[in-house]
């Protein structure tokens, strides 16, 4: 079975972001079957994009048999956004102590309740590093405190904790992902930092406060080497895959794990709804999207991606998935009180259908949507000479100018339903085969 649940202080798939540090995602994928609980965390650092796809991958095409996996794909919103290690410095470096005016403080302080939580049996963070970890000198690129290609560890072991040889159990790992790389010289190794008695900086991090807390915990760090984002997941998935096994965590996967359909997971950014009354496919969306109606206030915006975010600018409405920046929507503002929720289509001649707002619909030829008294139908994109209102007429999609199309292919068009000044709701249709 696979159960998601979201703290409620998050929107679900993804949430709005239209103020500074919002509030992380948690999906909790559970199994039928009791067992073990991996808690994996994503997204600490902004610019370490393996480390925040592959939780999101993990959230959105794994299944739960046996045991539970808890995500956090996007710890740090805003500066994954910003595609920055910190906006407000560096959080990993404020687990130790935090002040309540810091930005970042509401987030640490729910991860720490999170990591906590008596459930939860293990810890990973999932970070890029500079460099490849070798344990002797090389050069540049490849030595001892190159951080790429890592399993970090702040100890050998935590004593009469389950799970607690962490040092066994990441060398399980890097054996197993070593016999499977891509390249030669993306070997992993393991890194223990000592935290307690060597590394001072160290002890702030979220993977000891977790081991002082009796929870064992690893970093995971893929190099920044390595320029491939699919690379980089393919092994931060890879590496959680083996010890969800070595927990006894029983899983299926959606897809082949090979570089291209961790690739094709990394592409498919799904969809964003507004207001209940529009959806946009983002995966092949126009850069600039004019005159997209919204609301003068507040508005309601749903990623079905785990890192969908949305930034208001000067501009507009920035629709983010991860780092990436799909679109900006600007807006042409409207009153929403309209109290019809669908409109009666006719798709190539067939039979009229109720079709609600914030549907997408395919079509080979035309359409047709029914008149409604009262309601005003703009098809954007397709203008008649001294029409109005473009209902109860068969419209071919051939004569919609593909300038305004919502995708880059101009295939998807809007079909826009006011009723006086106030506007009711979209319906896209796509241009199909």
């Amino acid at each position: 079975m696979r159960v998601i649940g979201i703290f409620l202080w998050v929107m679900a798939l993804g949430g709005v972001l239209l103020a500074k540090n919002p509030h992380f995602s948690l999906y909790t994928l559970n199994g039928e079957e009791e067992g073990h609980t991996l808690l994996v965390i994503g997204g600490i650092h902004g610019d370490e994009p393996g480390g925040y796809f592959a939780p999101a991958i993990l959230a959105q095409y794994y299944t739960i048999k046996k045991g539970n996996v808890w995500i956090v794909p996007n710890l740090n919103p805003d500066s994954i956004m910003a595609f920055k290690r910190g906006v407000y410095k560096d959080m990993n470096r404020k687990f130790a102590h935090i002040s309540p005016k810091d930005p970042d403080f509401d987030n640490v302080v729910r991860i720490k309740e999170i990591i906590k939580d008596p459930k939860v049996n293990f810890v990973v963070n999932l970070h890029d590093g500079h460099g490849f970890y070798r344990e002797k000198w090389e050069n540049s690129i490849f030595n001892p405190k190159a951080w790429g290609q890592t399993y970090v560890i702040d100890q050998k072991s935590l004593d009469d904790v389950l799970f607690g040889d962490l040092d066994n159990i990441t060398k399980q790992i890097e054996m197993k992902l070593n016999q499977s790389l891509h390249y030669d010289f993306h070997t992993f190794g393991v890194r223990n930092t000592q935290t307690r008695f060597n590394d001072e900086e160290q002890q702030n991090s979220l993977t000891f406060f977790a081991v002082t807390n009796l929870k064992p915990a690893i970093a995971i760090e893929t190099s920044k080497n390595i320029k491939e984002l699919a690379l980089k997941t393919f092994y931060q998935l890879s590496s959680i895959e083996v010890l969800m096994d070595i927990m006894g965590i029983e899983y299926e996967r959606g897809f082949e794990m090979n570089l291209e359909e961790v690739g094709k997971k990394i592409k498919e950014y799904g969809k964003l709804s507004i207001n209940e009354n529009i959806t946009l496919e983002l995966e092949n969306i126009r850069n600039v999207i004019n005159f997209m109606p919204l609301k003068k206030g507040e508005n309601n915006f749903i990623f079905t991606h785990p890192l969908g975010k949305i930034y208001q600018s000067k501009q507009g409405y920035e629709a983010f998935v991860g780092h990436q920046k799909l679109t900006l929507l600007k807006p042409d503002y409207f009153a929403m009180e309209c109290d019809i929720k669908d409109m009666n289509i006719s798709l190539d001649k067939q039979a009229l259908q109720a079709v609600k707002f914030g549907a997408i619909l395919e079509a080979k030829e035309q359409f047709l949507v029914e008149g409604r008294e009262g309601i005003r139908v703009n098809v954007i994109g397709y203008a008649k000479k001294g029409v109005v209102s473009e209902d109860d007429m068969e419209i071919k999609l051939d004569w919609i100018d593909g300038n305004y199309s919502l995708d880059k292919d101009k295939k998807i068009f809007r079909i826009e339903v006011y009723k006086g000044s106030n506007f009711c709701g979209m319906i896209n249709i796509k241009k199909g085969n």
